[in-house]
């Protein structure tokens, strides 16, 4: 086989793969994020450069979790009445705590004590 043919057949094989990759990007669906408010103003949080308590002040079980600064991952909890959960802290780095939030119970990872 030529160099020009070993060329030309790569260069084909390399289309066709970016067009096999393009059509299963643009078919898969897309998961929308879930809808999420402010948490009530009768749950607050502690926070220090380790951790972060949230403490439930309210009369109703309250599903929450934490937004911080560098928008790291905090996963959500149900934290019934008069209880806390911890989640994590700032850090070294000046992460902060910019607001609790409301998040759907089905995406729970754990529970406050």
């Amino acid at each position: 086989m030529s160099h020009m043919k070993r060329a030309s057949l790569a260069l084909v094989l390399a289309s066709t793969t970016t067009v096999g990759l393009l059509t299963t990007v643009t078919a898969t669906p897309s998961v929308a994020a879930p809808a999420v408010s402010p948490a009530p103003e009768c749950v607050e949080y502690y926070q220090s450069w380790r951790y972060t308590d949230v403490v439930n002040n309210c009369g109703d079980t309250v599903a929450v979790t934490v937004a911080y600064t560098n928008g790291q991952d905090a996963p959500c909890r149900v934290i019934a009445p008069r209880a806390w959960a911890t989640f994590a802290g700032c850090g070294t780095d000046g992460n902060y705590v910019t607001a609790l939030r409301t998040c759907e119970p089905a995406l729970v990872t754990g529970s406050g004590a």
